[in-house]
C-alpha cells in the first residue's frame, strides 16, 4: 500500500507540476489580482491555502504539533510557491511512512483550533488533502479564464 500511495502522490506532483508550469505563463500580477467571482481571492491565495491545508491535516492534526502555515503576505511568485510545495512534499512523505502498516487504522485527535474530536483514517486523510487541491485546481483554472487566459490540461493523465 505504501509503495501505491507513494505512486498516486507522484502522480499528483506531476499534474501539480503541469499547473506551476502553466501559472508562470501567467503575468505576475494576474497571479495576484483578486477575483470578484472567487470572493476576492487569487489564484496565488488558492495555491497556498492548499498547501496550507496539507500542512494543516498531515502535520498539525496528525501530529498535534503546530504547523508552519504559510503566509500570503510571504508570497511573491512562484518560486515561493513552489518552495512552500517542497515543504508540503516532505510532510506527504513523511505521513505516508508513518502509517504503512495499516493506513485503514481509525484514530481520534483532537482539532485544536475548534476543540472537538475527529475520528478518521490515514487513507481518508490522504484522500482528502489530494481531492481538495483537485477541488481548488479547477478553480485555478476558471479564474485564470476569468482573467483572459486558455488553461491547459493539468489532470494526472494529460493527453
Amino acid at each position: 500500500m505504501q509503495q501505491l500511495l507513494l505512486s498516486q502522490y507522484d502522480s499528483i506532483k506531476g499534474a501539480r507540476q503541469a499547473l506551476f508550469t502553466y501559472c508562470r505563463s501567467i503575468n505576475h500580477a494576474d497571479l495576484f489580482k483578486q477575483v470578484e467571482a472567487f470572493n476576492d481571492n487569487s489564484i496565488a491565495h488558492l495555491l497556498i491555502h492548499v498547501a496550507n491545508s496539507y500542512m494543516h491535516w498531515m502535520v498539525f492534526f496528525d501530529q498535534q504539533i503546530p504547523a508552519l502555515y504559510f503566509k500570503d503576505e510571504d508570497i511573491k511568485g512562484m518560486d515561493d510557491i513552489e518552495s512552500a510545495y517542497a515543504k508540503v512534499d516532505l510532510a506527504v512523505n513523511d505521513f505516508i511512512l508513518k502509517y504503512q502498516s495499516d493506513y485503514k487504522q481509525s484514530f481520534t485527535k483532537k482539532k485544536p483550533e475548534r476543540d472537538t474530536l475527529v475520528t478518521t483514517m490515514p487513507l481518508e486523510l490522504f484522500t482528502h488533502v489530494i481531492t481538495h487541491e483537485f477541488h481548488h485546481k479547477g478553480q485555478i483554472l476558471t479564474m485564470s479564464r476569468l482573467l483572459g487566459y486558455t488553461p491547459v490540461d493539468t489532470d494526472v493523465i494529460r493527453t
